[in-house]
């Protein structure tokens, strides 16, 4: 299963996820596998046959464990995403399959992974998508993080926190309630708006 994470390079002081605070950031986790846009395809942050590549792009570098392997991600993908277990090893027993990767026991007695000629031969043939791949990562890091979307992320902290504190103390107060929805239907319409104009 993917998820998004709460890396430590989105948080403010104080704050979670990308600025928020953090009754913002457990509702921002909740929905975080039906996120949209900025980079990422159909909710996921890798399109498909994208981990592939990217696990094999790691392990040109060094072998690795399956541990090794998710922490790699997240620290390239800037604290935002970390792939499940349940994601990685299967991931890794398919590239076993394929001939692209080599399992053997350490000291420890863990597997660790390595690359096979037959993996370098894969990795090059498909060096531009990996390029693009992580140039993906790049950027959407990059505008996730940005001083433009923490401002954007403090603006919407505000409006959520001014919403439920009034509504909490109106809660039988449902013209005020309705007046509340209303103003916030009409600010996503002008938000949809301001995005048809780009």
């Amino acid at each position: 299963m993917h998820h998004f994470h709460r890396g430590s390079n989105c948080r403010g002081a104080g704050r979670g996820w990308a600025g928020f605070d953090a009754d913002i950031s457990a509702f921002l986790g909740r929905v975080g596998g039906h996120f949209r846009g900025a980079g990422f395809r159909g909710g996921r942050f890798f399109g498909h046959g994208d981990l592939k590549l990217v696990i094999l792009s790691l392990l040109a570098e060094r072998p690795r464990h399956g541990y090794d392997i998710i922490k790699a991600i997240e620290e390239r993908s800037g604290g935002l995403y970390q792939p499940s277990a349940g994601t990685v090893y299967p991931t890794l027993t398919l590239l076993e399959e394929m001939g692209f990767a080599h399992a053997a026991s350490d000291d420890g007695g863990k597997r660790i992974y390595e690359i096979t000629d037959a993996g370098r031969q894969h990795l090059a043939e498909h060096r531009s998508t990996v390029d693009d791949i992580f140039s993906r990562i790049a950027r959407t890091g990059a505008g996730l993080t940005s001083d433009a979307m923490q401002e954007m992320n403090r603006a919407f902290g505000r409006l959520a926190r001014a919403t439920y504190a009034q509504a909490s103390h109106r809660l039988d107060d449902h013209e005020y309630l309705r007046a509340v929805a209303k103003v916030l239907e009409e600010a996503a319409v002008a938000v949809n708006t301001l995005a048809t104009r780009k």
